[in-house]
């Protein structure tokens, strides 16, 4: 019969499933079922096989819906696709958690170093698998993209660090076959314009968070351990995972001869000062780290946490642990240490890097010409003028 709503309608159930042929259209059907559903279909052949697509149940479709459909399935075999194929490939294909899943066990795992990868496990955990996780690879679009980019606009270092991870997940997807070459969603979408954090602790708050250190350890509130990782990373300008997890074995007279850094092997520089603080503490022969920790063997695990106690107690709340390195870096420059100096006693892998306290060296050059220009005009027996106008000559 021709299939139309009003012959469907009329079609008794049967005890076996009933197939019907529509007079019109050749391979496009209808599948009555025992229990009374209806569906619409497409039959044809490919590669000397009988195949099959469902179209969508009557109610969902219309028949004049389903045929417009099946009319179209059919032209798509015309011309030597495979529909029902494609569906079974598509079925197959893997969701974003799947991905993610594998992203962490052959990249994240493999390539990155613990920090890194604490932090790229975070962003998918958190933003990426509750957002698209569900969603087939080949489905994430730029539009979805974008809504996770635009959800943090208001943490736009977060939104950016959630965009470059998504970018690199997809630029695997392409390169494991998984999603067509070309077609990253992260792409044209633009970044948050990020307000670099630049705090650097005063003489005074050195002092107080001095005094707070001192007293925490005296009073066994913070171990020596602790204490003292923080009075290397004041004396150093290190990293905190470079002081955190320092083994004796890198510990030289002169140096600290890290062996994998964020930036690869390091050579930093030991001043007796930073010296004296290694000699203080005590060493256990059974455990290779520095600044040991609560359990057995191992390096101490959080410094966040003390490091909240201290600076609570020594007013300075706005400052993070990183600050201590942007310190470190602003003494150096305001002893007159050149920028590409400071950038190697950081262990900056780019001087762009490194140009982040550009306005510092600028302030000490202005001071230093400042001073010998006072010290040439004393030469000179002149008296500076006050006045802030420039004399006009007419």
């Amino acid at each position: 019969m021709k299939l139309t709503k009003a012959r469907i309608d009329a079609i008794a159930v049967q005890d076996t499933e009933q197939l019907i042929w529509d007079t019109e259209l050749k391979g496009f059907g209808l599948r009555v079922s025992p229990k009374g559903r209806k569906s619409f279909f497409v039959q044809y052949r490919s590669g000397g096989r009988t195949r099959r697509v469902k179209i969508g149940f009557l109610g969902q479709v219309t028949p004049d819906q389903a045929r417009l459909k099946a009319r179209s399935l059919l032209g798509d075999v015309a011309l030597g696709d495979n529909p029902a194929e494609a569906r079974r490939k598509r079925r197959l294909t893997p969701t974003m958690n799947d991905l993610c899943d594998r992203f962490i066990a052959e990249h994240v795992e493999v390539r990155l170093k613990p920090s890194s990868q604490a932090n790229y496990k975070q962003v998918i955990r958190d933003a990426i698998k509750p957002a698209i996780g569900a969603f087939k690879i080949v489905d994430v679009t730029r539009a979805d993209i974008s809504a996770i980019h635009g959800a943090y606009h208001d943490r736009p270092y977060q939104a950016n660090r959630i965009l470059s991870v998504l970018s690199k997940i997809f630029n695997l997807a392409e390169l494991w076959g998984v999603r067509p070459e070309s077609t990253n969603p992260c792409r044209l979408i633009q970044r948050y314009k990020e307000h670099k954090k630049e705090r650097f602790l005063s003489d005074a708050e050195l002092s107080r968070l001095s005094n707070v250190l001192n007293e925490a350890e005296k009073r066994g509130e913070e171990t020596v351990f602790v204490a003292a990782a923080f009075r290397m990373l004041i004396l150093t300008g290190c990293r905190l995972s470079e002081i955190q997890y320092l083994k004796w074995d890198y510990v030289t007279a002169t140096h600290l001869e890290l062996p994998d850094t964020k930036t690869g092997k390091r050579s930093i520089p030991l001043p007796a000062a930073a010296r004296s603080v290694l000699n203080e503490l005590p060493r256990d022969p059974k455990n290779q780290f520095v600044f040991q920790g609560i359990l057995e063997g191992g390096p101490v695990t959080d410094l966040r946490k003390p490091w909240r106690r201290i600076r609570t107690k020594a007013g300075l709340e706005d400052v993070r642990i990183h600050d201590l390195r942007h310190t470190y870096a602003s003494k150096a420059i305001a002893g007159g240490m050149s920028l590409p100096m400071v950038g190697q006693l950081l262990g900056h892998s780019q001087f762009q890097t490194t140009m982040r306290y550009a306005h510092l060296a600028d302030e000490s050059v202005r001071m230093a010409a400042n001073e010998v220009a006072s010290s040439l005009n004393s030469l000179l027996k002149r008296k500076t003028s006050t006045h802030s106008h420039l004399r006009v000559i007419k």
